[in-house]
């Protein structure tokens, strides 16, 4: 799928706001992408992951795993593209955990499906537990790419975005009086 039709995907899903945002790394922005609103269509969660899951198809994997919330329909999709099991992670006190009875078979190859990466640090902290229960994480998937190379791991999206942040200090949008909203699930310490 081409950027020009992901770009519109996003803007008639009203997936691509525009505004003051504080992101959950503490800096803001002027745009940010809510794939929410993509995802809640299933035809067009199809449409945006299928691209990625041709990509995935090469690296075999055994396993999808998504972060709670943005990367739990993520892997659904995906695990339904693939014919493949998707399981999720979530967050208890504030740290990633395996529940509901899901387990990682050792030496399975997994997965990480995100609807946004920006800093991966949701990402790496599942990398983490993952690893310490013996699977082998071989890559991460999203929807929208927005790490601008900024990174240490390989990703495999749909489109990748760049959306200029701002330290609060250096914010435009704070600069002009504007209130900024908090858009994203994870607290920001």
């Amino acid at each position: 799928m081409g950027e020009s039709i992901m770009l519109e995907i996003l803007k008639e899903t009203g997936a691509l706001l525009e505004g003051h945002f504080l992101l959950t790394s503490g800096k803001h922005s002027k745009e940010y992408v809510q794939c929410a609103k993509i995802l809640r269509y299933p035809d067009k969660a199809a449409q945006v992951l299928q691209p990625v899951a041709e990509q995935l198809k090469d690296l075999k994997p055994d396993l999808l795993v998504g972060p709670a919330m943005g990367g739990i329909i993520v892997a659904y999709e995906l695990g339904r593209q693939l014919g493949i099991e998707a399981i999720f992670t979530e967050r208890v006190d504030g740290k990633m955990e395996l529940r509901r009875g899901f387990e990682i078979p050792k030496g399975s190859r997994i997965v990480i499906c995100e609807d946004v990466v920006t800093t991966a640090k949701s990402s790496l902290e599942v990398k983490d537990l993952l690893e310490e229960m013996g699977g082998e994480v071989i890559g991460l998937a999203s929807i929208i790419d927005r790490t601008a190379g900024n990174v240490d791991v390989d990703i495999i999206s749909a489109i990748q975005l760049h959306i200029d942040t701002f330290d609060k200090e250096d914010c435009p949008m704070c600069k002009e009086g504007l209130p900024y909203v908090k858009p994203g699930s994870r607290k920001i310490k």
